[in-house]
Order: C-alpha cells, then sequence, then structure tokens
C-alpha cells in the first residue's frame, strides 16, 4: 500500500508558482479502492490497520461511514476506467496536537491528496477541481509564488490556519511540495517537549 511521502520545509524552496493547503494537526491515514474490491485498504502512516488496531480502532469505521462514498463518487466520476487509488487524508480532533489525539474528541478526517496508481499523487490544480468542492477537503489558503514575503506571513500568523501550510506545485513527476509552520507552534512544541522539539518541526 502506498505511504504517504515526507514533506520537507521551505529551505531551498523554489520561489514559483504554488497553491498552499492548510497543514493540520494530525495523524496521516491512507485508504485504498480497487475497481474490483472497493474500500479494501485502510493504514496509518507506516502500517495496515482495521478496527482491532490499539491505536487507531475507529479510523476505518470513522472513513467508511462519512467519507468513502463521497470520495468515491468523486473519483468515479472525475477517472473513467479508474483501476486503483489511495487517498492520504488527516485524522485528528480539536485538541490533536503533534500526532497526539484526546480520546474524549469527537474525531474526523481531512482529505489531503490523491495518488491515481501509474499517475502518481495528483497536482494540486487537479487536486483542487476534482475534490475541492467536499466538505472535507484541505482548506485553500493562498495561491501566489512561494517567496519570502509568503513564507514569514505564515511564521508570524497571518494566514487562518492552527499548525502552518502545505504548498504544492507543477504536476505528475515534476509535483514538488513543502511545509511551512507558523512560530506560534514553534512555541508550543518547545514548550510540550523540550530539547525533542526538533522531532516535530520542519
Amino acid at each position: 500500500m502506498k505511504q504517504y511521502p515526507s514533506i520537507i520545509g521551505p529551505s531551498k524552496a523554489p520561489h514559483k508558482p504554488c497553491i498552499a493547503f492548510e497543514k493540520y494537526d494530525g495523524s496521516n491515514m491512507r485508504f485504498e479502492w480497487t475497481r474490483k474490491n472497493g474500500w479494501w485498504k485502510f493504514g496509518c502512516k507506516h502500517r495496515l490497520i482495521d478496527e482491532t488496531d490499539l491505536q487507531f480502532p475507529d479510523v476505518k469505521p470513522l472513513f467508511l461511514l462519512d467519507y468513502a462514498s463521497s470520495v468515491e463518487e468523486s473519483l468515479l466520476h472525475s477517472y473513467k476506467g479508474l483501476q486503483k487509488v489511495t487517498v492520504f487524508m488527516e485524522y485528528l480532533g480539536d485538541n490533536s496536537f503533534a500526532g497526539m489525539h484526546d480520546p474524549t474528541d469527537e474525531k474526523r478526517l481531512v482529505l489531503i491528496d490523491v495518488n491515481i496508481h501509474k499517475k502518481g499523487i495528483l497536482g494540486p490544480k487537479e487536486f483542487l477541481s476534482n475534490f475541492g468542492y467536499l466538505d472535507f477537503c484541505a482548506a485553500l489558503v493562498y495561491k501566489g509564488n512561494l517567496n519570502l514575503e509568503f513564507i514569514n506571513d505564515v511564521r508570524m500568523g497571518k494566514l487562518p490556519v492552527n499548525e502552518g501550510v502545505v504548498c504544492k506545485g507543477d504536476k505528475g513527476h515534476k509535483l514538488w511540495m513543502r511545509k511551512i509552520k507558523t512560530l506560534d507552534y514553534l512555541k508550543r512544541l518547545k514548550k510540550h517537549f523540550g530539547k525533542e522539539w526538533k522531532q516535530y518541526w520542519e
């Protein structure tokens, strides 16, 4: 099952046109659909999961109940002859922080990327065109050049985001992504993790 790629920070980022989405402070999840089996594989970032998983027992039923049919409808409408796809979503609640989740929170999933078999992860324009109307799609926060001014605006908390943003540009094999986090989030990391904060930064 395809894993979500690691995204590096803005250091040496290409100063090119990009589309930036909110970066959600949760846990990365993946869901595989095939024409033969439907939704049949479910995983967190590094392993497969189901209802018996000790850490994420609710993720599979949550996806199947509230999200699967809408995602499948969008896929089949946009991609005729589709055979296999991996959908990436972020799992979180209102009090999630750095991969930790409050067990009393109501959890939700946010669609962040779609990987079409033999096509790869969709470019940001195609992703928005085909899935941006969904009310659980990652929020669009910026369209423009990935320049120092924008990076500084994110750092200083001038955009309506909690953790930061993920910037995406180009498409296909030229697709690139960079993440930028806020200084406020950095302060929270240092307060909670002390000297270990770098593990949760960029």
